[in-house]
């Protein structure tokens, strides 16, 4: 009761707000189409021993197995998979999940994965320790996908496999019919191609030590413009992602390698892949600011790359970006302010940034080892960006105080997007306050137009910073919504500490 009514409190607008900040949303300037792709998520076999968790060494624990798929479950729908992640995932409106891997891909040979399950065979799983027994396979996937209801991104292993087996791969998901593997898909039971549009070119390439077939970027360069070609020539309508760096050294050799993939391979691809997980730290401001700083340049540095590479090469198509692997560690309270700022960044960068896969599917949805899963801020961040920030991301100016860290300076205290449906004539304003301690008023301008009626603001906000979400607690993570008058030309909001709003309100331009 004590957490419901400080939230109840702290959503409350002031009647006399002294206003310190602006926000002033541009609906005439678009930044771009916001991709309903960057609504993804990523999904791959991981084994862990209890130490993670607080439990004994003897304990295992499955990313896949045992936690999204178990046939003995009650939960198990025909396919095995548990309904409460699919019916989460359905809530969330997830658009696309990129499978199998992840580290996992790049020792897997997909053809252990498909048939009779009693017959294929178990293998050790190179990346992550452990056995897999195959069990969730090709066709499993895509059951998975069909029950989500979202599309499927394939990653072919160009680390330990070869070229041969992406392209056996691609002709058992996608060629209708008369060839070997088209025609063992059909005795499979799936008589139907599964038309997959979207296929990796490896994973993590260049992660030296930890990347099974890690590879140089102009070996990288080499293999990815062959599979390119032997893949277009059973299917010329996919489109194809290379791997861009992920080893983030300060040297900044994640940059030549971009560099490098894009001069190559920029001619044969649609989409540059980005990996990037919260940077940890025990320091507020650096784990609130700085990392979002971080996150931000990881976009715009490759998405300058890419255009600078288009522009040298006579590239006329455009090259997305994919942030095809992000997330963060923690499931605390404080875990709310960087998903939301990771959409930010996202939207900020709607013209460039067409698909994003959240690590891991099975991390939406926290989990009571004795009671079972259930939602937390963390879900409704997720939800609160992928349910309603549709339509266009449009320009949106903040001015504020801001703050420095070791690595960057003058960040911002409100972060802040704003997206535009003409079809409803409706803005939805996330809006991030990273201050610690002390709430922002600021008075929200539209330059053109202005607000019509009443607005609704949902917030999302714990009252102590380190609070572990907890099972019986899950009532109190509902986001809570108020109401309020936002006619005019402008309204003044105040945003408490370390707290995600999401502040829904019409717009009239003329």
């Amino acid at each position: 009761m004590k957490k419901r009514l400080f939230a109840l409190l702290i959503l409350l607008p002031s009647l006399l707000p002294a206003q310190e900040a602006t926000i002033k949303i541009n609906i005439e300037r678009n930044i771009g189409e916001i991709d309903p792709g960057i609504y993804g998520v990523f999904m791959e076999p991981i084994q862990f021993n209890g130490r993670r968790f607080g439990l004994p060494d003897s304990v295992q624990f499955n990313t896949l197995y045992g936690t999204l798929y178990d046939p003995a479950s009650p939960l198990a729908d025909e396919n095995g998979f548990k309904k409460n992640y699919i019916e989460a995932m359905r809530e969330l409106k997830i658009t696309n999940m990129r499978w199998p891997g992840g580290n996992f891909l790049m020792g897997y040979n997909w053809q252990d994965g498909i048939g009779d399950r009693s017959q294929r065979p178990a293998r050790i799983n190179l990346a992550w320790g452990g056995i897999d027994n195959n069990h969730v396979g090709t066709d499993e996937w895509f059951a998975l996908n069909k029950a989500i209801g979202s599309e499927n991104v394939v990653c072919v292993n160009l680390g330990l496999g070869d070229i041969k087996d992406a392209v056996y791969w691609l002709e058992y998901c996608n060629y209708p019919k008369g060839t070997y593997y088209s025609d063992l898909r059909a005795k499979n039971g799936h008589k139907e191609p599964y038309n997959v549009k979207i296929w990796d070119l490896g994973n993590e390439v260049d992660g030296y030590p930890w990347e099974l077939g890690y590879k140089t970027a102009e070996d990288y360069v080499k293999i990815g413009r062959e599979a390119a070609k032997a893949m277009k020539s059973v299917d010329s309508t996919i489109k194809l992602v290379a791997a861009g760096s992920s080893w983030y050294e300060p040297t900044g050799i994640w940059i030549d390698w971009n560099r490098k993939v894009l001069e190559g391979l920029g001619d044969k691809i649609d989409y540059l892949s980005i990996h990037r997980y919260w940077e940890r730290s025990d320091d507020y401001y650096n784990y609130i600011g700085q990392s979002a700083m971080d996150f931000e340049e990881k976009i715009t540095i490759p998405a300058a790359q890419i255009e600078t590479a288009r522009v040298k090469n006579g590239i006329k198509k455009p090259i997305y970006i994919t942030v095809d692997e992000w997330g963060l560690m923690s499931r605390n309270t404080l875990s709310v302010l960087p998903v939301a700022q990771c959409f930010n960044s996202f939207l900020r960068h709607a013209d460039v940034v067409k698909m994003a896969n959240f690590t891991l599917l099975t991390s939406l949805l926290a989990n009571d080892n004795k009671k079972g899963t259930f939602k937390t801020p963390l879900f409704y961040i997720f939800r609160a960006f992928s349910n309603n920030c549709r339509g266009t991301s449009v320009d949106t100016d903040v001015y504020c105080d801001k703050f420095n860290t070791p690595k960057f300076n003058d960040i911002p205290y409100l972060d802040v997007t704003t997206t535009w449906s003409k079809e409803t004539n409706t803005v939805y304003i996330n809006v991030v306050n990273r201050h610690k301690e002390k709430a922002i008023a600021a008075g929200i301008v539209p330059v053109t137009g202005s607000f019509t009626g009443k607005a609704e603001a949902s917030l999302i906000a714990g009252a102590s910073l380190n609070e572990v979400y907890e099972y019986d607690k899950q009532d109190q993570y509902v986001p809570v919504k108020k109401v309020f008058d936002a006619k005019g030309k402008q309204f003044t909001y105040t945003f408490p500490p370390h707290s995600f709003t999401q502040i829904k309100a019409g717009v009239m331009l003329k």
